[in-house]
């Protein structure tokens, strides 16, 4: 039925939505303060949360978004019924590294991962790559 079909924007806005709650309580942020993080003015956050665009949202707005609060583009471009795998630079093939990564990143944008084990997964992280690197050899 055509009537249940979901709309790019009521998918988008769902994606918007949870990453504001996800925002407010592992990084206690409002609104505002997520607008200032993400580099996206809160009029346009608010237009996105309320579904209220006709032409689809300025990708790198998007990308700049989920940079910021630490979710994989392609959940929002999936949000956006977009396609996954948009012109993203590769250089060679890690193998199990980039598998570990799909991973995790698909760990920190399931809704149904408590937000605690994201602030831990996302803790974590944080510790890793401000570690100096240990050349060996």
């Amino acid at each position: 039925m055509a009537s249940e079909e979901v709309t790019p924007q009521a998918a988008f806005a769902r994606f918007v939505r949870r990453a504001i709650d996800d925002a407010r309580a592992e990084r206690g942020w409002t609104v505002t303060e997520l607008a200032t993080h993400t580099g996206i003015g809160r009029s346009t956050v608010f237009r996105w949360l309320a579904g209220d665009w006709h032409d689809y949202p300025e990708l790198a707005k998007v990308r700049s978004f989920c940079a910021a609060l630490g979710l994989p583009v392609a959940a929002a471009f999936r949000a956006l019924g977009l396609p996954d795998t948009g012109p993203v630079p590769r250089g060679r093939d890690d193998g199990p590294v980039e598998a570990d990564v799909r991973v995790i990143l698909q760990h920190l944008a399931d809704p149904t991962v408590p937000v605690e084990e994201k602030h831990h997964i996302r803790d974590l992280l944080r510790y890793l790559a401000q570690r100096p690197i240990r050349r060996i050899g």
